[in-house]
């Protein structure tokens, strides 16, 4: 392998939803270069930093009946029981809930976190709050999804935050999801809310970080104590 080679392996690919941004800011570079030097390098700072955001690296995904992963790059910044909205038609009995905050460095492509058919896709228009509050998931812009699955109905909400301002949907309703698979994408620093169904065992904690398609965030058939952490 050579040097070049090696250098190509290491960079992670870039989003197709990535592109008209970079192209723009190609062209702003190439012209402030061009008028004001150094606010063309500046602007050139700008466009490698928007190539990084855009940047969708292959996942390997763990299957199993019964496994959820995380559908978002992020920490998780809450777990526990919550009443999902009331445009998923989950019901209004509270749920296992976890959550996951993207900042703006982290991979915002967004994943299936188990499989099953999409049966429900409920958009709202909301406020720009901190994702990491909980009444974000009340108040501000969000897009949910259904989708049936062997575990039942699993809600997967995609909250805007203070910078986002798009929510991106690659799928349709009646459409189905493998593990793992591509389903949107959140411009600028956001959140994706996981609702599952009674009786699922959560995995993770609040403070973890977590990898969209790998981290396993709760499995339905898992036996045995509770899982406790240790913080270091």
């Amino acid at each position: 392998m050579t040097i070049i080679d090696s250098i190509r392996s290491g960079l992670a690919p870039i989003h197709r939803e990535g592109y008209p941004f970079i192209l723009i800011g190609a062209a702003a570079s190439a012209l402030l270069l061009w008028l004001v030097p150094p606010l063309g390098w500046i602007c050139v700072l700008i466009t490698a930093w928007i190539c990084y955001f855009f940047r969708d690296p292959e996942r390997v995904t763990p299957v199993r009946e019964g496994l959820v992963v995380s559908p978002a790059d992020g920490r998780v910044c809450l777990v526990g029981p919550a009443v999902p909205p009331a445009e998923l038609g989950l019901g209004e009995l509270p749920l296992p809930r976890v959550c996951i905050f993207m900042n703006v460095f982290d991979v915002h492509v967004n994943r299936a976190p188990l499989a099953g058919r999409i049966t429900r896709i409920a958009y709202r228009p909301g406020k720009f709050l901190n994702a990491e509050l909980d009444k974000a998931s009340d108040d501000n812009e969000r897009s949910g999804m259904v989708l049936e699955t062997t575990l039942g109905a699993v809600g997967v909400v995609q909250i805007a935050g203070l910078i986002a301002r798009r929510i991106v949907s690659f799928v349709r309703e009646g459409e189905s999801l493998a593990p793992g698979e591509r389903f949107g994408l959140i411009r600028f620093g956001s959140r994706v809310d996981v609702y599952l169904p009674v009786g699922t065992r959560i995995l993770v904690a609040e403070g973890q970080r977590a990898l969209a398609g790998e981290t396993v965030l709760a499995d339905a058939h898992a036996s045995g104590p509770e899982t406790t952490y240790r913080v270091d």
